[in-house]
Formats: structure tokens, C-alpha cells, sequence
């Protein structure tokens, strides 16, 4: 009973004083983090405002609110002396482009990647560093290359040549990242079920990818909001209008300076942004397991 009183007296009382001091570095953290994102707030609130009013006066007082900016949804937009195409083809292009991007990189990097972690060969080892390497080539670097490559084969000019050749450079970082989710599963897992007769594609198929499930999860949806959010291939390689995507819409809105409708960009930008935003908020816990995955050991 001594003891006990001698530590209840003994515990430390915080003061209002003490307390203040205690919550300071909380109040600096936030802080600088209200300072940081502030500009970036104010910029997709005034994008907002842009897109319902014909004009801001003194560059931030919405004046006479319109929906004639958002006319794009329903009717054809006449932009430089021509028509652009219908933003609905530039979102189904979109959404085809994505989808079919995530497929094949996560059917092909899951199998990468598994092989990556389990199966020991010559120069494995170097393998794996060489698929770091290889992703931190930028894009631009291989623009002529792959520009003879798919003139050759006939897919210059299509969305399934640029889903190859964006696919072609996601495969690394995807299979190495796929590969650490693999390394955390015990290989007493996989054993068991060779013992059990099955083969080593039954076991991978039935027992191993059923316990990666969230790691394949946090692969597509990263991998649906780069093909969402490409410019550059497809910039490059696309030129006509059944084909272009709502990255190519936004940029013919802005190709020439002397004619850009700052609301009709806005509102643009907003419908292009709604997509992935959505997709974010509902899938974020599972986007937020790739950091989990990518660093795993060698």
C-alpha cells in the first residue's frame, strides 16, 4: 500500500504551462504543413470557381456564374477553327487504355515477380538490380526507338501499341515490387502443397496468390493511375481523334496561347481529374501497401 502511494504522489502532474510546451512541436508541424499545401488548395479552389463563372476579377472574384464552360458534356466544342473531338470517345479511350495497361502489367509482373523470389538461376541476382536500372531510363530518352519499333509493326497510331511500350516500361518496378509480397510468404506454405500432390502452378495459382491478394490489389490501382495520368507516349504516338485520350483533350485546349478559354480548361480539368480522385479515396489503403512490398530483401 506504501509503495503504491509513493508512486501516485511521485507521478507527474502536467501543468497548463508544461502542457502548451508539450504541444508546440505539434503546432510547428502543422503549421508548416498548412504554409505548404496551402498554394496547392487555393490553386484547385480557384480551378473550381473558374469552371461555374465566365471570369475573375482581380484574378481570384468569380463573377456571373455559367455552366456554358461545361458545355463540352453535351455538345461538340469549336476550339481554334475546329472541332474537338467528343470528350466521351477521349474518356472511353481513357478508360480503355488504363484498364487494359493494368492487366497485362499485373498478369505479367505477378509472374515476374514470383519468379524473382523463388526460383534461383544464373545472374538472378543481377537481374534485379538491372530492373531498377532500366526503370529509371525516362521515357523521352526512348522516343525514336520506339517510334521506328511500332511504325514497323503497324501500331503506330494505336492505343494498343502504346499500352505495349508503356507496359514494356512499368514490368520492371511492378515485378520487383510484386517480388517483396512474395517474399513474405513461407515457403512452408508452398511446400505443403507439393506435398499434397499439387503441382508448382496449382500451388502458385490456388495457396500463393490468394495470400498476395492485397499486394496485387495496390499493383492495379497504381498501375490503372499511371495509364490514367500518361501524356507523353501518347502525345507522341497518337494523331487521331478516335483515338486520343482526356491527357491529349486538355492539351489541344492549351496548344496555342492566344486561344485558350481558361473556363472551359477548367471544367475540363476537373471532369478529367474526377475519375482518379474517386478512385483514390475509395482505394487508398490499399495503394498505400506498395511501399510495403517495395522494400523487401534481395
Amino acid at each position: 500500500m506504501g509503495a503504491t502511494s509513493y508512486r501516485a504522489e511521485t507521478k507527474r502532474v502536467l501543468t497548463p504551462v508544461s502542457k502548451r510546451k508539450k504541444r508546440i512541436p505539434y503546432i510547428i508541424a502543422y503549421g508548416v504543413l498548412g504554409v505548404t499545401t496551402l498554394p496547392v488548395i487555393l490553386m484547385y479552389l480557384w480551378l473550381l470557381l473558374r469552371s461555374f463563372f465566365e471570369q475573375m476579377k482581380y484574378g481570384f472574384i468569380p463573377v456571373h456564374f455559367t455552366l456554358e464552360n461545361w458545355q463540352f458534356l453535351w455538345s461538340s466544342v469549336e476550339h481554334g477553327g475546329s472541332s474537338l473531338p467528343s470528350i466521351w470517345t477521349a474518356t472511353w479511350n481513357s478508360f480503355v487504355f488504363s484498364g487494359t495497361l493494368t492487366i497485362l502489367e499485373v498478369i505479367i509482373g505477378v509472374m515476374a515477380g514470383y519468379a524473382l523470389a523463388r526460383i534461383e538461376f544464373p545472374g538472378r541476382q543481377a537481374l534485379m538490380k538491372t530492373t531498377l536500372l532500366l526503370h529509371a531510363f525516362p521515357s523521352i530518352a526512348l522516343l525514336i526507338a520506339v517510334y521506328y519499333i511500332l511504325n514497323f509493326m503497324g501500331l503506330f497510331d494505336s492505343l494498343f501499341g502504346v499500352v505495349l511500350v508503356k507496359t514494356a516500361l512499368q514490368i520492371p518496378m511492378t515485378a520487383w515490387i510484386v517480388k517483396g509480397f512474395f517474399d513474405d510468404v513461407p515457403w512452408d506454405v508452398e511446400w505443403a502443397g507439393l506435398i499434397d500432390g499439387c503441382s508448382r502452378l496449382k500451388v502458385w495459382f490456388t495457396i500463393v496468390l490468394p495470400l498476395i491478394k492485397p499486394g496485387i490489389a495496390a499493383v492495379s490501382i497504381f498501375s490503372f493511375l499511371s495509364g490514367w495520368s500518361e501524356f507523353l507516349l501518347l502525345y507522341t504516338f497518337i494523331l487521331s481523334d478516335g483515338n486520343v485520350t482526356l491527357s491529349s483533350y486538355l492539351q489541344r485546349l492549351i496548344s496555342d496561347p492566344n486561344l485558350v478559354n481558361y473556363g472551359l480548361l477548367s471544367a475540363v480539368s476537373l471532369f478529367y481529374m474526377l475519375p482518379v480522385l474517386l478512385f483514390f479515396i475509395f482505394t487508398q489503403k490499399s495503394l498505400m501497401q506498395v511501399s510495403v512490398g517495395g522494400g523487401k530483401r534481395v
